[in-house]
């Protein structure tokens, strides 16, 4: 085994996928599976309006099967497994609520549940199984998040990439794929990994193809591995796989990092602002200056945000912002949010182009790379600001958890409000609609099989 875990991690993480089992999964780590369940419900609601997320939709009933066993929730609709996954994932990601994983840089439910889901309506699975089969999606994810490191992140979307494994090892788990038969969707799953950032520098629709793209090559390289069809073994650590590819700073011990002790889902975070996760430390720590001194924006002369360089490189392409996606990508919008407004949600930002008290206040922020920031990056977000106000004070803002972390996290409650907000906000789907949602998601160990989640879905 020893020999294993040092040669050939991408063969230990696919037998701890294949092999997982309800008994050995914590049941704080289950719940905590609900949770982030229901908040990517909400999350991938709330992607309903967006042109990206339409278009994949109409893609996949286009090219899809007119019916099918796997829902799309935009559409409340049934496809097959694969455009059913396909199109949930590019809604999930779209309003920018969905959770993260801070030491991955990893999005694992916009790729994890609807991979998991359409498997599991699919195939008539338990709602157990459902639950078995997210928390192996979610850590492969993650693991092979931290695997690819901070260089990876530079210039690839890990969702993305590392998305395409996580959607393979939940719906190969659903499948029952045995470890071989893992390892090989392994394979097939992370030779289609793919996402690149420079969508961002033209406002381009790309961040909803990723995780579309993800959810579908994950679920195509399980189904196939079913049929025997084989692929690269070593996929991840090989001399042509993906972090001979992909990075600068691969380390294969994070892979197999305490498997069946540490669980990398609970350590998950909810996304509090509806923003880029990088600006939500300083979004906090600016938030807390203003409410501690009680600021008006207008007695602002300047703010500097201290970041990580993952910041700089994320949020750094665009200046002014021309379009509602790429504002959740400004640090300058989301402060001026904050400021103007006290929260930077869904609503705010479909008003944030053309409010002035935004659009003056942005000029106003900068970033600067900070050491111990960064240091600390990507195991903790810090947040830390400086405000320098027009009669000459200058004032400090930090966080060392932002909101949502999981030593900062929301309540079952809070939970519950986002989801329906994001739900009612989209206008797919009512309070009523939501609660039944809700209801279900707090049930899904005892559902003898995973149907529809919303009113009006094929079954």
């Amino acid at each position: 085994m020893n020999d294993d875990t040092t040669n050939h991690p991408s063969r230990v993480l696919a037998d701890f996928a294949a092999r997982l089992e309800h008994a050995d999964i914590p049941a704080p780590v289950l719940r905590r599976c609900e949770d982030l369940f229901l908040d990517w419900a909400g999350s991938a609601l709330a992607g309903k309006t967006g042109a990206p997320v339409q278009m994949i939709t109409a893609y996949a009933a286009q090219m899809g099967p007119q019916d099918g066993p796997s829902e799309v929730l935009v559409s409340r609709s049934g496809s097959s497994p694969f455009f059913a996954a396909m199109a949930n994932a590019a809604a999930s990601h779209f309003a920018e609520q969905d959770d993260v994983h801070n030491g991955s840089v990893f999005h694992p439910a916009a790729v994890v549940f609807p991979a998991a889901l359409a498997a599991a309506q699919a195939l008539g699975a338990s709602g157990r199984d459902l639950l078995v089969a997210s928390v192996a999606g979610y850590e492969v994810g993650i693991r092979v998040g931290e695997f690819l490191g901070r260089s990876h992140y530079k210039i690839f979307h890990t969702t993305g990439t590392a998305g395409t494994l996580a959607a393979a090892a939940a719906a190969g788990r659903l499948l029952g794929l045995s470890p071989r038969q893992m390892l090989d969707a392994f394979g097939s799953a992370g030779t289609q990994s793919a996402g690149l950032w420079e969508f961002l520098r033209d406002a381009a629709h790309s961040k909803q193809l990723h995780t579309a793209h993800a959810a579908g090559a994950g679920v195509t390289a399980a189904y196939l591995a079913q049929q025997g069809f084989t692929g690269a073994k070593h996929i991840l650590e090989g001399a042509q796989g993906m972090a001979a590819a992909m990075s600068s700073d691969a380390d294969p011990a994070k892979l197999t990092d305490r498997l069946g002790q540490r669980w990398a889902l609970a350590e998950t975070s909810f996304k509090f602002h509806a923003s880029c996760r990088h600006t939500h430390p300083a979004a906090d720590a600016l938030q807390q200056v203003f409410q501690r001194e009680k600021l008006e924006p207008s007695q602002v002369d300047s703010v500097t945000a201290h970041v990580h360089q993952g910041a700089i490189d994320v949020l750094g392409a665009v200046d002014v912002p021309e379009t509602v996606h790429q504002a959740k990508f400004s640090m300058g919008t989301v402060l001026g949010l904050i400021a103007a407004h006290g929260r930077a949600g869904v609503g705010e930002f479909e008003a944030s182009l053309g409010d002035t008290a935004v659009s003056s206040f942005r000029p106003k922020v900068t970033m600067a790379l900070d050491p111990e920031v960064d240091t600390a990056y990507p195991a903790r977000w810090i947040g830390k600001v400086t405000v320098r106000t027009r009669d000459g004070r200058e004032l400090h803002g930090r966080v060392d958890e932002p909101k949502g972390d999981p030593g900062n996290t929301l309540e079952r409650g809070e939970i519950e409000d986002k989801a329906i907000r994001l739900a009612e906000f989209a206008g797919a789907a009512t309070r009523e609609e939501m609660r039944g949602l809700i209801e279900t998601c707090w049930s899904l160990e005892r559902l003898p099989r995973v149907g529809r989640l919303l009113p009006g879905a094929a079954r």
